[in-house]
């Protein structure tokens, strides 16, 4: 039975889980009937941060155009254009063991491609959610379902793995952004051309 999460709640994951190692992190959406009528296509990334919340390189951004840290720690399973089925729309599966010491922090996160183009925010999209899946027995650790209503936001922090006394842990976060993957991209340190 997973941990169902609230927004702002901090869980253990590899205390309550020892050996843990191999997770896979599932996101997924729904789009609501009344969208624009253009194809909604939404990325979900992974900022890998030290202790100053900045990435060291771009490296350090796993998403679409990287899909994998070179430490093999961070693996995207690739970009799902449209969203649709059941299930996890975006899949990135962690090496907990392979994240290199200087990472105190991977953040997670979805962004709606071309979102000013395309006139889409995050108030067309439902039935978010991030979930942790431990690779080894395919059991759901952790769940965090986002039932805010966003408006005007391009871009959101959905949730954060982080270390804390040699631990692994989960923050469920839910803040959205405004201005896409590039406000994403400048709060993280990465450099957007």
């Amino acid at each position: 039975m997973p941990i169902n999460l609230s927004k702002g709640q901090k869980v253990d994951l590899t205390k309550g889980n020892p050996g843990l190692k191999s997770i896979m992190v599932g996101l997924g959406w729904d789009v609501n009937a009344f969208d624009s009528g253009n194809a909604f296509d939404l990325d979900a990334s992974a900022f890998m941060v030290g202790e100053n919340g900045k990435c060291p390189s771009e490296k350090e951004f796993v998403f679409y155009g990287n899909l994998e840290h070179p430490s093999k720690a961070v693996h995207h399973m690739g970009d799902n254009l449209t969203g649709e089925g059941e299930g996890d729309d975006e899949q990135i599966q962690i090496d907990l063991t392979k994240i290199p010491a200087n990472i105190s922090k991977i953040a997670f996160t979805v962004t709606i491609y071309e979102a000013e183009v395309r006139r889409q925010n995050f108030g067309q999209v439902s039935n978010s959610f991030i979930r942790i899946v431990d690779e080894s027995t395919n059991t759901e650790l952790i769940r965090y379902d986002l039932g805010e209503d966003f408006s005007i936001e391009t871009a959101m922090v959905v949730g954060e793995l982080y270390r804390h006394n040699g631990e692994w842990k989960f923050n469920a976060i839910g803040s959205g952004f405004q201005g896409g993957l590039a406000a994403l991209c400048g709060h993280y340190g990465i450099e957007v051309a």
